[in-house]
């Protein structure tokens, strides 16, 4: 599938710096991404560690030349990384795009979540990609407010349950509503 991105992606906006994932940027992803909130509630592995980083970095890759995904690292100047918001086309061009985002714990606290979700979700936008949608674990209060300050609200799409490493989950599905 041909991405419907630049080769070389780069968002600034609400004071952050959206940029692609490097290679040397793989060392910061254990202590962005193995503690017990992103092991609860996305599907990164858990621990997350060197291995789990590498892996991670080269699913990325992977998907970004596919075309199925962008993974970009949450910045406030382009440099050291703070989290990461998700484009995902898991039914290509013609089928929603489903965004996500994670912040690191020690950069909690900063709407880092919702500014780096608000950016995207414009930038899906100006790809004319829709509906964009998130999916929410029901538990997870903190990542329903981010929701609803980007702009999404919660769908009456039926909720998905699941088993995700050991747990089960119940997804809600929230769409942008653009306000």
């Amino acid at each position: 599938m041909t991405a419907p991105w630049s080769e070389q992606v780069r968002l600034t906006g609400e004071g952050l710096v959206l940029r692609e994932w490097s290679e040397s940027d793989v060392a910061f992803m254990p202590g962005l991404f193995d503690n017990p909130a992103v092991a609860r509630f996305t599907p990164l592995p858990s621990p997350f560690d060197e291995v789990a980083a590498k892996a991670h970095y080269a699913k990325y890759v992977s998907s970004r030349a596919e075309g199925k995904g962008l993974r970009l690292t949450i910045t406030t100047g382009g440099d050291e990384p703070l989290g990461e918001v998700v484009l995902l086309l898991k039914e290509g061009l013609s089928g929603p795009a489903e965004l996500g985002y994670a912040v690191g714990p020690a950069h909690r606290g900063q709407d880092l979540a919702a500014r780096s979700l608000r950016v995207l979700t414009a930038y899906a936008q100006d790809l004319g990609l829709s509906p964009l949608k998130l999916q929410i674990d029901a538990g997870n209060s903190a990542s329903e407010a981010v929701a609803r300050r980007a702009g999404y609200a919660l769908t009456d799409a039926p909720p998905e349950a699941k088993v995700e490493k050991g747990l089960k989950i119940t997804l809600l599905t929230w769409e942008y509503s653009g306000s």
